[in-house]
């Protein structure tokens, strides 16, 4: 009887659990909602990756890979674009040395031609303008001189001959002198001239030369960047530039020469007329009694 007991209180006490084990199991789904959660704060980091922009790699384009100073230019250049800078840079050189030289040549010119227009225009006779530029120097005075040889030379025949021959030839010796001293006077302009009208096509043919290498380097890089273009393009465009500044001064000093030379002509020109009165005003006096004179 005692094990009988038994037997139906464990059966009853199993029934009693059995069915709160049942009622307590049913919450158990709910566990995909707890492994979910996971999920979700595993899946946000994945948008991590896209936030980060890596910038490092777009920075050296900001800055030139040459130094755009005109030394700099210079020295990045390709060896043609280099000769012919140099080239311009002598050229420019070459005029400032003419312009200092022949400044001083023609001051000292013109101020020696105004004395000796002065001392003939002063002088009644060859004689008293030669004596008055005995101890002168210059065109003036070859002038002078010249006329008085010629004179000298034509003396004997002066009395049969007339004064029309020597007149005649006293204009051409000083002809002679000042179409002479006027070239004299011109020497060296020339290169003024040539420096400006051929330096800009020389500093176009370096810009030309320039910006083939320049393209040629865009080719080779496979990029049209501006850190790429922009040097060699500059450093053609400087050839050009020194071409300009070689030019310019050069047409400027040119035409202020032609001027000056002109009006140093002038001078001469005066003076050889001065000196062609004093010489037919002798021959005049030459005919005239000595007491009438």
């Amino acid at each position: 009887m005692r094990h009988c007991r038994q037997i139906i209180a464990l059966t009853f006490a199993l029934g009693l659990v059995f069915p709160a084990v049942a009622q307590v199991q049913p919450p158990a789904p709910a566990a995909p909602v707890t492994s979910e959660a996971p999920e979700a704060t595993t899946s946000a980091p994945k948008t991590e990756p896209a936030a980060i922009v890596p910038v490092p790699a777009a920075t050296p384009v900001t800055t030139l890979p040459h130094n755009l100073s005109p030394w700099g230019m210079f020295l990045a250049a390709d060896y043609v674009v280099k000769a012919v800078m140099i080239g311009l840079a002598l050229a420019s050189l070459t005029t400032w040395i003419v312009w200092c030289a022949k400044t001083l040549e023609l001051m000292g010119a013109k101020r020696r031609a105004r004395l000796v227009l002065r001392a003939i225009t002063s002088a009644r006779t060859l004689a008293e303008a030669t004596a008055a530029l005995e101890h002168r120097r210059g065109v003036g005075v070859l002038l002078v001189k010249a006329a008085g040889e010629e004179v000298l030379l034509s003396l004997a025949a002066l009395d049969h001959a007339g004064g029309t021959g020597l007149k005649e030839r006293v204009a051409s010796r000083l002809s002679r002198i000042s179409a002479a001293a006027g070239r004299r006077i011109s020497r060296g302009t020339g290169i003024l001239a040539s420096v400006g009208s051929v330096s800009p096509f020389i500093g176009l043919f370096g810009t030309v030369w320039g910006i083939m290498n320049a393209f040629i380097g865009i080719s080779e890089a496979q990029t049209t960047n501006l850190a790429i273009v922009a040097p060699g393009i500059a450093e053609a465009l400087l050839a050009t530039a020194i071409g300009l500044v070689a030019a310019i001064p050069a047409v400027i000093i040119y035409n202020g020469f032609s001027r000056s030379i002109a009006g140093y002509r002038q001078l001469l020109a005066d003076a050889a007329q001065g000196v062609e009165r004093l010489v037919s005003r002798d021959i005049d006096f030459r005919s005239v009694p000595a007491e009438q004179a």
